[in-house]
């Protein structure tokens, strides 16, 4: 798959697995909308690089990627909203974040790199 070969997507991917094993308690704390935005932000950013690199063009794929690093910046505030709810520890918290930092930033060289991509046709 075109997507596999990008270390925005590898992160992310990570990143969405991460949160979706970290999050599943928090439905049974009745933090369901937390849990549901925290999973649906996590699935877009990874699944946006996807749909992205199968379109036609560097212009379309930049639109995907900037919806991507959109989804990573809410993973952000869900972070911070759980750990104010004591639904993370201290610890947790540093290791996902630090995953979601690094997604973020892998993924912005990628929109960088495609936007000049973009910017030449």
């Amino acid at each position: 798959m075109p997507y596999e070969r990008f270390d925005a997507w590898k992160l992310c991917h990570e990143l969405n697995i991460e949160l979706c094993r970290m999050s599943q308690g928090w439905g049974k704390k009745g933090f369901n909308k937390l849990m549901w935005q925290t999973q649906s932000a996590a699935w877009s950013a990874p699944a946006n690089i996807v749909e992205g690199s199968t379109k036609r063009g560097p212009k379309e794929f930049r639109r995907f990627l900037d919806i991507s690093l959109g989804s990573l910046a809410e993973i952000a505030y869900a972070l911070r909203v759980a750990k104010d709810l004591s639904l993370l520890s201290g610890k947790d918290l540093d290791r996902i974040e630090s995953l979601r930092e690094t997604a973020s930033k892998t993924t912005w060289f990628l929109y960088k790199s495609v936007r000049r991509a973009a910017e030449q046709v």
